[in-house]
């Protein structure tokens, strides 16, 4: 993302289960939506089930903000389906979030396929800020977690947003 890159941040978050999932997105989005975010998912797995279920025991002052995202499983492989969830982007909000959850094929498909999206609308996207999460199930991939670290510039877990050297101490 040579042309994006000071608009674009890429971060990884790595779950144990769609509870531990759904756990550590939900205080993040609602923060995310406090301060005006965009929110787009691009899910492998329905998760719907789960976030009503959790938001129906928590007291989060944004529920109906949150239950407006689409938690359903989003045919992110399909690059029209994709191109319309990214034309979602509001020029409008400071930022914009893409949550893409599934198994590291499904990530890294998408992402490229985002890239190429934000690459042929360029001008449209330019000034644009955008925030990658990418949410790996920790039982689904076998490559070394190195590989993912080095593709991002943060890591989101059930505290928020922190530096990779906080989380993993000696990754340089």
């Amino acid at each position: 993302m040579e042309i994006l890159k000071n608009n674009i941040e890429k971060i990884c978050s790595f779950y144990v289960s769609d509870w531990h999932l759904v756990t550590m997105l939900l205080p993040y989005i609602n923060k995310q939506i406090n301060e005006k975010a965009n929110i787009i998912t691009v899910l492998e797995k329905d998760i719907q089930e789960n976030i009503i279920t959790l938001l129906n025991k928590l007291n989060l002052k944004n529920k109906e903000e949150i239950l407006k995202i689409n938690w359903k499983k989003t045919n992110g492989l399909k690059y029209s389906e994709l191109k319309k969830q990214i034309k979602k982007v509001d020029e409008k909000s400071k930022l914009n979030i893409v949550f893409i959850n599934g198994n590291k094929s499904y990530i890294d498909i998408t992402n490229k396929n985002i890239e190429k999206i934000l690459k042929e609308e360029n001008k449209k996207y330019k000034e644009i800020n955008i925030k990658i999460i990418n949410c790996f199930e920790v039982g689904d991939f076998n490559t070394n977690i190195s590989n993912i670290l080095s593709e991002h510039n943060k890591i989101l877990n059930t505290s928020g947003e922190r530096g990779i050297c906080e989380v993993f101490e000696g990754y340089a």
